[in-house]
């Protein structure tokens, strides 16, 4: 066995409950899990920071499916289409008037 180090982690009893049938599932320890994980983590920090970034500040993400009829978003677990939705935009559909400046100097 290679030399490895004990560590304490505590977790929440949900987190703790998803480990173990993710255990189970995959027919690892949950240390071989845990650890796989922390490596993840540890060399994908991007990562982490967009997780963290979807903590703050958003409400929901709209994702655009090309096989889709119409956007979708992620909420809680669920994706929802966005179909017939008076509040979402489609960006192609929007349209900035031209502007023609004229420039008046002062005297």
């Amino acid at each position: 066995m290679e030399d490895k180090q004990k560590v304490t982690l505590y977790l929440s009893p949900d987190v703790h409950r998803q480990l173990k049938i993710a255990a189970v599932v995959e027919q690892e320890t949950m240390s071989t899990l845990a650890e796989r994980a922390i490596e993840f983590l540890l060399a994908h920090p991007e990562v982490l920071a967009e997780y963290a970034e979807q903590k703050h500040g958003n409400v929901h993400r709209v994702y655009h499916c090309p096989e889709c009829a119409s956007a979708l978003v992620l909420r809680g677990d669920e994706l929802t289409a966005l179909v017939n939705q008076p509040t979402v935009i489609d960006d192609n559909s929007l349209s900035v008037p031209s502007l023609s400046v004229e420039l008046v100097s002062a005297r």
